[in-house]
């Protein structure tokens, strides 16, 4: 089954991805912050881009204007909290096990990569090719969960 927000409140999201046994759940920015799914209830979490901030956006334009840097002092760091809001749905617990995928390959190719890599908590990082992705996630779900 997968659940798709946009097409019902979130809380009402929620509540059926908890109800079924087997579901895939995509969902938007407001998913990185506020959602705790423990244990089984999350196994797999996969973010498909960094989530850097729009910068048309009003108020992310009103807050680089004056600063000589915006990119470095401003979009990256956001940018970072919230990858490391993003990766902690996954673990919330020390008990909590799972695979994290990032399909953002800025992560490899731009020098800023390597920060968002560094921020995140101790973990096993893989690096795998888009055609061995499912072999490689069921593979570390063996091993670690």
């Amino acid at each position: 089954t997968v659940l798709e927000h946009g097409t019902s409140s979130r809380r009402r999201i929620l509540r059926e991805y908890r109800r079924l046994d087997r579901a895939v759940l995509l969902g938007t920015r407001s998913f990185w912050e506020g959602v705790d799914l423990p244990g089984d209830e999350l196994r797999c979490l996969l973010i498909a881009k960094l989530p850097f901030a729009v910068p048309s956006d009003p108020l992310v334009a009103a807050r680089c204007a004056d600063l000589e840097n915006p990119f470095g002092d401003y979009m990256l760091p956001d940018a970072i909290l919230r990858f490391r809001q993003g990766f902690g749905r996954l673990i919330r617990r020390e008990s909590d096990r799972g695979a994290v995928v990032l399909l953002d390959s800025r992560l490899w190719r731009k020098d800023y990569g390597q920060a968002f890599l560094e921020s995140l908590p101790r973990c096993t990082i893989s690096r795998a090719p888009l055609s061995n992705l499912q072999e490689e996630i069921q593979h570390w779900l063996n091993e670690y969960v």
